[in-house]
C-alpha cells in the first residue's frame, strides 16, 4: 500500500456534470501526476433567466499517489 494525498478542486462545463469531472481531471493532471481516483463530492447548476441551465459545476476530491 502506498501513500495517498487528496485535493479539491472545484471545475464547470456548460455541458454536463460528467463533462466537468473530466475537466476537473485534465486541469488536475497538468500538475499531479499519479491520479487514482476522482469521487464527485458535490454538483450544483447555474440556472439562465429563461429557466435553462447554463452552467454545470462540481466539487472533486482527487486522490494521487505520492509515494510507495
Amino acid at each position: 500500500m502506498g501513500v495517498h494525498k487528496v485535493i479539491e478542486i472545484l471545475s464547470d462545463s456548460k455541458k454536463s456534470w460528467e463533462d466537468a469531472t473530466a475537466n476537473a481531471v485534465k486541469e488536475a493532471s497538468k500538475s499531479v501526476k499519479n491520479i487514482k481516483s476522482v469521487w464527485v463530492k458535490d454538483m450544483s447548476c447555474e440556472v439562465n433567466k429563461n429557466g435553462k441551465i447554463s452552467c454545470y459545476r462540481v466539487n472533486c476530491m482527487i486522490t494521487f499517489g505520492v509515494g510507495k
